[in-house]
C-alpha cells in the first residue's frame, strides 16, 4: 500500500501573460526528485473573464528539453508553434506539446471563448524528457475529449478519463517518451477508491475541487497535491465530497536537472547552448 509522503500547496499566485491567473503548485526547483518525471504544475483558475475582443494570453516564447501538457476544464485556449503545430482546445480537451530540441509557441484564449467570456480553469504540466530524447524533433498532439476514453469505476464511484497510460484494458491516446499515467478522475462522495500502479513510480493526486482522505487521517482539499511514497503498488483513498482529481504517475528519470527559464536540460553547458540557439533564430518562426 502506498503511503502519503506529504501534501504540497501552492507556491503563490501570479499571472502568466495577461490571460492565465495561476497558482504554482510545484516545480523542479522545490520537489524535483519527488515528482520526476513531472517538472512543474500551474493551476489556472478557477477564474471568470468577461467577454472581450482583446487577445488575452501569452506572447511568443521558447522552450527546449521537455513537454507541456495543457488540460482544459473550463474555457478555451488556442495555440501555435514554430514546428507547425497548433489548434484550439476547449473543455475536456488536452494539448500535448513536445518542445524537445526547441520551438517557439504562443497561447491565447480561444476567439470563441473570449467572445463569450465565462468560467476559466485549466492545468498545465511540464513533463521532463530523458537526456537521450531532449533533442528530438518538436511535435504537437491535439487531443479532443471524444478521443479520451472514459472508464466507469467500480461501485458507481465515478469515472476515469485516461489521457495517458493505461487503466485495466483501456489505454489513453497521448504518446509519451517514458511510462506514465495521467488520469482525469470525477469521483462521488462516500466511496473508497483503489488503483494498482507500478512499484517505484512517482504518484500524486491533485484535487481541483472537492475533498479526499488518505490513510483515514489526511484530508486533501482543493488546489492541494498529495504526493505518495514510491513503495507499494496499491493506491487507496476515500472521497469525502464529490471531487475532480488529476492522477499523475510516472517512472522517475533519475537524471540531473538544470533549468533556466523556459529551458530544462541536464547540464549548464546545454542551457548556454539553448540560449545561443534561440538567440540565433534556430528555434524557427511561427507562420502567420
Amino acid at each position: 500500500m502506498k503511503k502519503l509522503a506529504f501534501i504540497k500547496r501552492s507556491n503563490g499566485r501570479h499571472w502568466v501573460g495577461d490571460g492565465f491567473p495561476v497558482k504554482s503548485i510545484f516545480s523542479y526547483q522545490d520537489i524535483a526528485e519527488e515528482m520526476s518525471p513531472f517538472l512543474l504544475m500551474d493551476y489556472a483558475g478557477p477564474a471568470d473573464f468577461p467577454p472581450t475582443s482583446r487577445k488575452l494570453g501569452v506572447v511568443q516564447h521558447p522552450h527546449r528539453g521537455f513537454e507541456t501538457v495543457t488540460i482544459v476544464y473550463e474555457g478555451g485556449v488556442s495555440h501555435r508553434d514554430s514546428s507547425g503545430g497548433g489548434g484550439t482546445i476547449g473543455p475536456g480537451d488536452v494539448q500535448w506539446m513536445t518542445a524537445a530540441a526547441g520551438l517557439i509557441h504562443e497561447e491565447y484564449h480561444s476567439p470563441e471563448y473570449a467572445r463569450k467570456g465565462g468560467a476559466f480553469e485549466m492545468v498545465q504540466l511540464w513533463v521532463n524528457l530523458p537526456a537521450k530524447d531532449k533533442m528530438s524533433p518538436p511535435g504537437y498532439q491535439g487531443i479532443t475529449a471524444e478521443q479520451i476514453p472514459e472508464v466507469e469505476l467500480p461501485g458507481k464511484a465515478g469515472t476515469a478519463r485516461i489521457i495517458a497510460g493505461k487503466h485495466a484494458d483501456t489505454a489513453g491516446p497521448a504518446r509519451t517518451f517514458t511510462p506514465m499515467n495521467v488520469w482525469d478522475l470525477r469521483l462521488k462522495a462516500g466511496h473508497h477508491l483503489a488503483f494498482d500502479l507500478p512499484e517505484g513510480h512517482t504518484t500524486a493526486l491533485f484535487v481541483l475541487r472537492g475533498t479526499i482522505r488518505i490513510d483515514d487521517s489526511h484530508t486533501v482539499l482543493a488546489a492541494e497535491l498529495a504526493v505518495m511514497e514510491r513503495e507499494g503498488r496499491r493506491l487507496a483513498f476515500a472521497v469525502s465530497e464529490d471531487a475532480t482529481v488529476l492522477l499523475l504517475n510516472g517512472k522517475p528519470l533519475d537524471e540531473p536537472i538544470v533549468g533556466h527559464g523556459p529551458f530544462v536540460m541536464n547540464t549548464h553547458e546545454e542551457i548556454v547552448q539553448a540560449i545561443d540557439d534561440f538567440s540565433s533564430g534556430r528555434f524557427g518562426q511561427i507562420r502567420h
